[in-house]
């Protein structure tokens, strides 16, 4: 018996879900990071993303409009979006930025795209989730890429122009990430439509948690189809498909509403029962059927790479704004908070972070511009991107404290805190995200033989035998080769190579090498001492693919470094390169020794040891002095700030004006809150009890002039308008059904002031 018959008794085969998601989209700089040598002449020669003359009028007019128009209490405290939203998104086609200028869509770039639902998402989520739902995996996106063009030509404009709104239907209550397992079904039978009768599907579909389905015209939909009768003369079990229904078509039932998080988007269910519909409504007709899978994982990738990322890094654009200018503000013991080394550690977190979720959006889009579907890269994006965001967003909640907990139209941190899960459940739990797809799909699209073995081995082809020796051949030497440039690198690590013109970069370009080269060992071992059971080795294979991921953050870091940052903004900037692409570093080394001290084979765990010189860590580590420099160059008003802080977008009056107006203020004062404070210690003058009492003293005392004292008025003006939080007048005897004030008015005069 030859070792290809004995594996294939043993190793599982690929179902077909799977096999379509692993041929749908392209390996790109993942695959340098897998195979152990990352390719950093790749990424220095991605194309820069910029915004087009058209986009930027379009974030300057539309966007900026729109921004203007949002009341995100109004729409919190309300049951949906308020109509003139909608019909603002509608008449600026907010909806249609993939659709082709042809058709009536803008036809926007993914870095453009992302930027203006990220935003969106710094005013309200509810509304971003609108805009990008649309934009994202979809009936538009679906007709683009399969459909045909007469549905083109119908849709896409309507689509455009918001004259039909989409939803796509895939999830059902039995069935979330397992597409395979979709209950759903339609039958091929006869039927008529348009008083005569024609070919068609009788479906029967029960879903939940669909995006605008509560409002959408038009609605997408997955399904399996079956053709019991044969009457397309060939298999029974034809598999997933997808059409195109329009709302009015009798028996489609639209409406019933979900409540996401209190988030007031339109998320609902639609339900049909032997609703018979033409061959003319599958995406790109009947030669689609069975397609609908291999349609939907090819179209993942706005999804996963641009819309849902857009929401993890304006979380945190949020985050480290509001919570940098409140640590500058808000002062305790006579000193501002930021200024407390505990408060220090969390901000330098948030910043740091802020840089690398910032540098990682602009490289995927980077990606995705260049036409390429990375399936790992934007599975990538999504996981650890609105996971940073969760973690940046939990320090800034801390750092407000009291002020972050209170909702209301000053509270900049509320409405994206409550709605952070939903970014992460989205397109599949960020437990299926990082546990099974990052590594699951990487190890099998960047080996570069690995996937070819798995065919070799369930091959029924009479040359399977030899083909498969020949890629085994290639797969030892490939594994050889890995090893021995581990073990060069682990025993002289001085060897790692590094082409970039700063010095300040190399040493961790230099490290991604080391890292990587010790990934591509530790993925080989596993593929050969667990073989089939690495797919049920959730844990270990997701530390895996956690390297992977950080790895390719920190090359994102460094690629933004060099070509984002002006050569005049390095001094700013470096603090934030420098923790960000150490955590990870960092990370990614955690990441590898989880997964050695946790290898089940305690014989091969030595030996990797061994191979690759693994046994501490050596990465650049983030110092207290690290903390301290990037804490306070957090906190000062530079134009590198503002360039990684450039979604928040403050309209006079709402949160992000408050907090940014008393910011401001004070740095504009810190020459004389230095000369008050010293008076102070000095004894020249009395503390008030309140600081515009202190003012007071300092004016009778001539410490300050009246010139001085107005400007400095004005601050505290601010100040005291940036630390206060909103107030409601209830009416607790005016109560609705469900026991909710009726009358909710807050008091706005903080923010009218």
């Amino acid at each position: 018996m030859s070792l290809r018959t004995k594996l294939k008794k043993v190793l599982p085969s690929i179902s077909i879900t799977e096999q379509e998601a692993l041929d749908a989209g392209d390996v790109w700089l993942e695959g340098s990071i897998y195979q152990g040598k990352p390719d950093f002449n790749a990424l220095r020669a991605v194309p820069a993303a910029v915004l087009s003359a058209d986009e930027q009028a379009f974030i300057d007019g539309p966007l900026q409009e729109l921004l203007g128009m949002i009341d995100d209490t109004e729409i919190q405290n309300g049951i949906h979006l308020p109509e003139y939203i909608l019909d603002f998104l509608k008449k600026e086609r907010f909806f249609s930025l993939i659709i082709p200028k042809s058709f009536g869509g803008l036809e926007f770039s993914p870095y453009a795209n992302s930027t203006i639902v990220g935003t969106i998402a710094t005013k309200s989520s509810a509304v971003a989730v609108t805009v990008m739902v649309p934009n994202s995996l979809g009936p538009g996106e679906l007709l683009l890429h399969f459909g045909t063009k007469e549905q083109q030509a119908h849709y896409l404009p309507r689509l455009a122009n918001g004259r039909d709104i989409p939803c796509f239907a895939l999830t059902s209550p039995e069935a979330g990430s397992d597409a395979g397992g979709i209950p759903d079904l339609g039958t091929v039978t006869k039927g008529m439509y348009n008083g005569e009768e024609v070919l068609g599907l009788e479906i029967t579909w029960d879903k939940r948690y669909i995006t605008l389905a509560p409002i959408a015209t038009v609605l997408g939909l997955a399904f399996k189809v079956v053709d019991p009768n044969g009457l397309l003369g060939g298999k029974e079990n034809l598999g997933i498909t997808c059409a195109l229904i329009p709302k009015e078509h009798p028996g489609v039932e639209l409406g019933n509403r979900h409540d996401p998080m209190g988030i007031r988007f339109y998320n609902g269910t639609t339900r049909g029962n032997k609703v018979f519909v033409p061959m003319d409504f599958i995406i790109g007709g009947q030669k689609n059927i069975g397609r609908g899978w291999q349609m939907l994982v090819s179209c993942l990738g706005a999804g996963r790479g641009i819309s849902l990322p857009a929401l993890g890094v304006s979380s945190s654009q949020v985050a480290f704004k509001g919570a940098s200018e409140y640590a500058a503000v808000r002062e305790q013991f006579g000193l501002a908070i930021g200024q407390f080394e505990g408060i220090q550690e969390k901000l330098a977190d948030i910043a740091g972070k802020t840089y690398l979720q910032e540098a990682m959006r602009v490289l995927t889009t980077e990606g995705l511009g260049m036409g390429l579907k990375p399936s790992v890269v934007t599975a990538i994006a999504k996981y650890h991107m609105t996971e940073i965001g969760r973690d940046v967003l939990d320090s800034a909640m801390d750092i407000q404290a009291g002020k972050a907990i209170q909702n209301g139209p000053q509270n900049t941190l509320a409405s994206g805190y409550v709605a952070q899960p939903i970014a992460i459940t989205v397109e599949g739990a960020n437990i299926l995200t990082r546990n099974l797809m990052i590594f699951g799909q990487g190890v099998m699209r960047c080996h570069p033989y690995l996937q070819s073995m798995v065919e070799s081995i369930h091959s029924e082809d009479k040359n399977a035998d030899k083909e498969f020796n020949r890629i085994l051949r290639k797969t030892v030497g490939y594994s050889v080769a890995n090893s021995l440039r581990a073990f060069r690198l682990g025993v002289l690590p001085f060897t790692a190579g590094a082409n970039s013109p700063l010095p300040e970069v190399r040493e961790y370009e230099k490290a991604a090498h080391k890292l990587s080269a010790k990934l591509a060992v530790y993925a080989d071992f596993s593929l050969l001492v667990l073989g089939g059971k690495l797919k049920q080795a959730e844990m270990l294979s997701a530390r895996l693919g956690d390297v992977m991921s950080f790895l390719y953050a920190a090359m994102a870091s460094i690629k933004y470094y060099e070509q984002k940052v002006a050569s005049s903004e390095r001094e700013q900037a470096a603090p934030y390169f420098h923790y960000a692409t150490r955590f990870a570093l960092q990370s990614a080394e955690q990441a590898l020794h989880k997964f050695l001290d946790n290898f089940p084979a305690s014989g091969t765990r030595k030996f990797m040891r061994f191979i690759t010189m693994n046994y501490s860590t050596k990465m650049p580590k983030i110092s207290d002095n690290l903390i301290r420099e990037l804490a306070e160059q957090a906190q000062l008003d530079t134009a590198f700030k503002k360039q990684i802080t450039h979604l928040v977008k403050p309209v006079k009056g709402d949160g992000h004006y408050i907090n940014e107006q008393a910011y401001l203020a004070k740095m504009g004062c810190l020459e004389l809150l230095a000369k008050v404070k010293k008076a102070l210690r000095a004894k020249t003058i009395k503390p008030g009890i309140r600081f515009a009492l202190t003012l007071d003293n300092a004016l009778v005392a001539s410490v300050i002039t009246e010139e001085e004292y107005a400007k400095l008025i004005d601050y505290n003006i601010k100040r005291e308008r940036a630390i206060r939080v909103d107030e409601f007048d209830f009416d607790m005897n005016l109560l609705d059904e469900n026991a909710q004030p009726v009358n909710l008015q807050p008091l706005k005069a903080a923010v009218n002031q």
